[in-house]
């Protein structure tokens, strides 16, 4: 237990803060804000906290908590400078807590699992409902039963969102309620959850703070912000962590999760025999992509096998035949690696192999085109989240008519990139789930981060 801070009558926040040396931030143990991972500590909320952290020159301490009542309790007692816990702006809780300046926008939907009646409003509910206790949808269900006087629901102060929604998978119960990021999040590992209705339209997500601390830890922070939004790493790090599953595709997910099952095994020795400096999973992800793990694919421009590879990028890479799967697989492999290093070294990672990934469908000389594109509309070209925007730029002829390289569907390497990196991400998560399983079959996962730093 924290025991509260000593804080001298006319000692400011932020002098507080800088004086220990220390930033306490409060969260929640989750998937979007903060976990352990094999690399260490992961997830979207510790990378923003971490980052204010680091503005302000101090070292971050984070305190997880397993409920919201818990976080909000040391918050009010001042044990914490902050909370950072993908909090959505409520009118309850703007009454007792200072929030900072929005960086997300959620909205609450309400789950049910693929196969069942769907339910298209509130008066439609006829099974059990769950929730997380303490949570923004116990806020919404309290108002909307003014509404609806035979709502009813239960709250659970002893699981999270996440594992609600695996409950409600597993036919524990019927419904639950969830932000639109984290069941986004979800639906790549459970295709099965599906969406009934929005129950609240999007709201703000901001860090809360006692509303007995002064403005100058506020001030800090809006600074910070400022100076994220500004820099474009806010949109970059959102694009890290959610840029990639604001679509999602239940067939697509279905038939990729039985092809781990039933394919992926015959050529799985090779990726990892192949993969070099890169993550083998990575490697997979990508030929699925290309191929969906078909050795004789062909695609009308001539492309063939696993890699896709064009002939002459086969010869140049001692490819003999396009249609054997391990030739496809190392040359794919070397060919990627190659692109890899091509990309300038200040690009960092993951942008690099996002950069990398892209050149590979659309090659390298269009992706420079949309590079040059990007600076001059005033947008970071180093960055993945500002040249995606500009890469389908490259069908239009006002603007591929100033480039070098002309033409080209750069859109569609937009949808290869945000494919390949859902794919990843199914594939990490179900050989983590396979390796609780069999403990001693394979090595350890690594993060993606550190599986990604290491095709530096």
């Amino acid at each position: 237990m924290l025991l509260s801070c000593d804080r001298a009558p006319s000692q400011s926040s932020l002098g507080l803060v800088l004086e220990r040396g220390v930033l306490k931030v409060g969260t929640l143990y989750g998937l979007t804000t903060y976990y352990t991972g094999p690399g260490g500590p992961e997830g979207f909320e510790y990378e923003l906290a971490k980052g204010f952290a680091d503005y302000l020159g101090v070292k971050l301490e984070i305190f997880p908590y397993y409920s919201l009542s818990q976080s909000f309790y040391h918050l009010e007692q001042q044990n914490l400078d902050l909370l950072a816990a993908e909090l959505t702006v409520t009118r309850q809780r703007a009454e007792h807590f200072r929030f900072g300046p929005p960086y997300q926008q959620v909205s609450q939907k309400l789950v049910f699992k693929q196969g069942q009646q769907r339910p298209r409003d509130v008066s439609d509910l006829s099974g059990s409902l769950i929730v997380v206790a303490d949570s923004s949808h116990t806020d919404t269900l309290n108002s909307l039963k003014q509404q609806y006087p035979a709502l009813t629901w239960q709250e659970s102060s002893d699981m999270d969102s996440e594992e609600l929604m695996e409950a409600v998978i597993a036919g524990q119960y019927d419904y639950t309620v969830t932000d639109s990021n984290i069941l986004a999040l979800m639906r790549r590992r459970h295709p099965e959850l599906a969406i009934g209705f929005t129950l609240q339209e999007p709201q703000r997500v901001a860090w809360a703070m006692s509303k007995k601390q002064d403005d100058s830890l506020f001030s800090a922070m809006l600074d910070y912000f400022g100076n994220l939004q500004q820099s474009g790493r806010l949109a970059a790090l959102e694009d890290k962590y959610f840029g990639h599953v604001r679509q999602f595709n239940y067939v697509d997910t279905r038939l990729f999760i039985q092809a781990v099952d039933n394919v992926l095994p015959k050529y799985r020795k090779w990726f990892e025999e192949h993969a070099g400096s890169l993550d083998w999973q990575l490697l997979a992800a990508m030929s699925y992509q290309e191929s969906h793990w078909d050795p004789k694919a062909k695609s009308p421009t001539g492309v063939r096998g696993m890699m896709m590879l064009t002939l002459p990028t086969a010869k140049d890479l001692g490819v003999t035949s396009r249609l054997d799967a391990e030739q496809s697989i190392r040359g794919g492999s070397q060919y990627l690696q190659e692109l890899i290093r091509r990309i300038p070294d200040r690009i960092r990672h993951p942008d690099r192999i996002w950069f990398a990934l892209a050149a590979y469908n659309v090659g390298m000389g269009h992706l420079e085109d949309a590079r040059i594109l990007t600076e001059r509309q005033g947008a970071n070209p180093d960055l993945w989240v500002d040249v995606k925007l500009r890469l389908p730029l490259l069908r239009q002829k006002k603007h591929y008519k100033t480039t070098r390289y002309g033409y080209a569907r750069g859109d569609e390497a937009v949808t290869y990139v945000s494919n390949i990196r859902r794919y990843y991400d199914t594939l990490v998560w179900l050989e983590e789930q396979r390796e609780k399983q069999q403990p001693q079959s394979l090595p350890e996962s690594d993060s993606i981060d550190e599986k990604l730093q290491s095709t530096d």
